[in-house]
């Protein structure tokens, strides 16, 4: 539901009743992961998708009949998957299954969902825990939490792990806080299942938990023309993107417009200022297309020694091994140095700067992912792997030999 915040807020500030329908578990080829949502509103107007449109249609009539059946409306929990007794049956011709959750939402009745809605569209940390099978007089219930939870540029005024909302009993929502809270702390979405009476066992209640964090970062370091093509294929895939370079007469606005910010500074210590103001987290990947040394080494010294999700690094091979040489003998260890993508991007014999931004981003998106960076033809490797996967190279590829 959330990842179509912006016209359910829209639609919940119309007072507009609508319903959603939600994915909540998957399996095989299954196109969409938890979260995904598909909402219609009382004109047939229709925003989302929870399949990339295998049951699309079905899935919409499923919507149109739960809202028909007026605020006292009940959830449903619908299983789809594929048979190959009947290949014309309403299914997942991926041969994947998955089971959609069909809520009518009033909201009026329901403050804690547009709550959700509205910090999905304004970039707070929030995570909306509602039941999606269960006892029938639970079935819906939501609850939801703000705060800070550690991402950077969530703003001020805000009490971290401020509940609201309830599934109906006090040690009930204290645990299904609990549970939306760590979720929300690893920036991710999925199903959690608890006692119905709160406790960690006896009747199961699963609720599914939808967090919304503030977009990961880019930081890419070099105001060059490779960093103009690679600032719109970060912007592309979600990230908030910031061009730094010391160099005034290269990082303007003017020619970096899709950037969310330029900033003139030297690359390592934006850095540091960043990570000591606490804007930097888990999922910012450093991009380092400079490839000068008196930028490069004391940029990079610090980046692989913080928590990012991906550090890469321009240059030839000869540079890469004098990068490595030069790291190393600033006190930078080798188990450091494994995490370091150099030089940056897939091999896809790139050559023009939209073609070497399409390289590294293939990268970042294969190493958050776990993916292999190999061809699809013929290969055997799932298409979509599960959430926290990782298939990692070969420390060899990145280290090189030691500098002599």
């Amino acid at each position: 539901m959330l990842d179509i915040a912006d016209e359910l807020d829209r639609w919940c500030g119309l007072g507009r009743p609508f319903a959603v329908a939600t994915v909540v578990a998957t399996g095989g080829s299954a196109p969409r992961q938890p979260g995904a949502a598909l909402a219609v509103d009382e004109d047939g107007a229709a925003v989302g998708s929870v399949s990339g449109g295998c049951v699309e249609g079905a899935v919409y009539e499923l919507c149109q009949e739960v809202l028909a059946a007026g605020p006292d409306a009940e959830p449903v929990l619908q299983h789809f998957g594929y048979s190959d007794d009947d290949a014309f049956a309403v299914g997942l011709t991926c041969g994947g299954v998955i089971d959609i959750f069909v809520q009518r939402i009033d909201p009026a009745a329901r403050p804690e969902i547009a709550g959700a809605l509205a910090a999905a569209v304004s970039g707070a940390p929030a995570a909306l825990a509602r039941v999606v099978a269960g006892p029938a007089d639970l079935l819906g219930r939501a609850l939801l939490v703000t705060g800070a939870a550690g991402f950077p540029g969530a703003g001020e005024g805000t009490e971290p792990g401020a509940v609201s909302g309830s599934l109906g009993d006090a040690e009930r929502d204290r645990t299904a806080a609990a549970e939306a809270s760590a979720l929300l702390s690893a920036g991710r979405t999925g199903t959690v299942e608890i006692g119905a009476d709160g406790s960690r066992c006896g009747q199961p209640l699963t609720l599914l938990v939808e967090a919304s964090v503030p977009p990961p970062r880019m930081l890419v370091f070099g105001a060059i023309d490779f960093a103009a093509a690679l600032v719109r294929a970060g912007a592309f895939l979600g990230y908030r993107v910031t061009v730094c370079d010391a160099r005034p007469v290269f990082a303007t606005p003017r020619r970096f417009p899709e950037a969310d910010e330029v900033v003139v500074d030297w690359p390592h210590r934006y850095l540091d200022a960043e990570a000591d103001a606490g804007r930097l987290d888990g999922r910012t990947v450093v991009c380092v297309l400079t490839h000068d040394a008196k930028f490069d080494i004391p940029l990079l010294e610090r980046a692989l020694r913080l928590p990012l999700a991906y550090v890469g690094a321009m240059g030839s091979r000869r540079t890469h091994l004098d990068r490595l040489g030069r790291l190393r003998e600033a006190g930078v260890g080798d188990l450091d140095l494994t995490r370091l993508h150099s030089p940056i991007g897939l091999d896809l014999g790139a050559r023009t700067p939209e073609e070497t931004a399409l390289s590294i981003a293939a990268e970042i998106v294969a190493h958050s992912r776990g993916g292999s960076g190999a061809p699809l033809t013929g290969a055997h490797t799932p298409i979509h792997h599960a959430p926290g996967h990782r298939t990692s190279a070969p420390a060899a590829r990145r280290l090189g030999p030691p500098a002599a």
